[in-house]
């Protein structure tokens, strides 16, 4: 029992033996005056964080496994997001490494605390010179000048990894100050079981989520228009303003292969976009925002999968999962 309802029974149980001693009648209207002065307050009778939200605590997977084959990934889900049901859910509490699905929490940060019409000048920390030849980047330089919507651009589209430290230094003051305020935004998503160390998702031990945590994370970004929109973007040209004052156009594409025609489109729902990340000690990951025919939005993802094939043949079975009166 809680102290404050222990508090709460002595002082019944005392004003009870009051009103007895005194003579009175009728000791219950002492209790429903207490009651009504003390418990009839907004903290007591405020709405629960989770009941506009889908949860699971166990896996939920249809008889047959409905396609995915789980043994080749480490964790998958479907959330009905307005009907604020779990579709499909395996291993979805698991802590795992989210490469560059990490950076939706970047974008989500940066959109909810900067002006995105702001220009930003690229930090040298984010020259692309700092980063290794076979890691996704934009090509911006230090010095560059281009606008905080532009890198997200480039940041969620073309995954790049020098977007994502342009971003946290520009908004945070520093790569550290900005992996903290994504931290405190997990928290307040109550994602719990998520730590970021870098607003890149270059692998780290100590950086991790997992598929549920990505949900809430993911279910917040699609509450802001400007995320939607570059999500459902397929290329995005910029104008880049050098240290020297020459001006370059780059071209910023999404990555994912229903996007690319590399992988066949879902027949059940609409891909509208979302956010790829490899890494080795990752695997393949993927998570999307589907719209079926009647605009139902619909969030699937996929962690850890052993190959970019599996990646998408799993994903897509996640997808064409959803029910065809949906």
């Amino acid at each position: 029992m809680r102290c404050t309802d222990k508090i709460y029974r002595l002082l019944v149980v005392t004003a009870a033996c009051v009103v007895l001693a005194s003579g009175c009648k009728g000791p219950e209207k002492v209790v429903v005056a207490y009651e009504e002065e003390n418990y009839n307050k907004d903290i007591y009778r405020g709405s629960f964080f989770a009941e506009n939200l889908c949860t699971a605590t166990t896996d939920i997977i249809p008889e047959g496994g409905g396609g995915v084959d789980t043994s080749t990934l480490n964790s998958a889900a479907l959330f009905d997001v307005n009907g604020r049901t779990v579709d499909f859910a395996c291993r979805i509490h698991e802590r795992l490494y989210p490469a560059s699905t990490t950076k939706i929490m970047t974008a989500l940060v940066a959109i909810k605390n900067a002006d995105l019409s702001a220009t930003v000048t690229v930090s040298p920390y984010a020259d692309v010179s700092n980063f290794a030849s076979d890691e996704k980047t934009c090509g911006i330089k230090g010095g560059d000048r281009l606008t905080l919507l532009d890198l997200l651009h480039g940041l969620l589209l073309e995954s790049g990894n020098d977007a994502a430290v342009a971003i946290a230094v520009h908004v945070g003051g520093s790569t550290d100050a900005f992996s903290q305020m994504m931290n405190d935004e997990a928290k307040r998503l109550m994602a719990t079981n998520t730590n970021f160390v870098n607003s890149n998702g270059l692998h780290d031990e100590n950086h991790y989520t997992t598929a549920y945590d990505l949900y809430l994370i993911f279910n917040e970004c699609i509450k802001h228009e400007e995320f939607v929109n570059i999500i459902n973007t397929k290329q995005y040209t910029v104008q880049i303003t050098g240290n020297d004052g020459s001006v370059r156009q780059e071209n910023w594409a999404q990555t994912n292969f229903y996007a690319t025609g590399k992988a066949e489109s879902p027949t059940a729902a609409t891909v509208i976009g979302g956010k790829t990340g490899t890494t080795d000690q990752a695997g393949n990951c993927l998570i999307l925002l589907n719209k079926t025919l009647d605009e139902s939005p619909y969030i699937s993802i996929v962690m850890g999968a052993n190959t970019k094939e599996l990646l998408y043949q799993d994903m897509t079975a996640l997808i064409n999962g959803i029910p065809a009166n949906e």
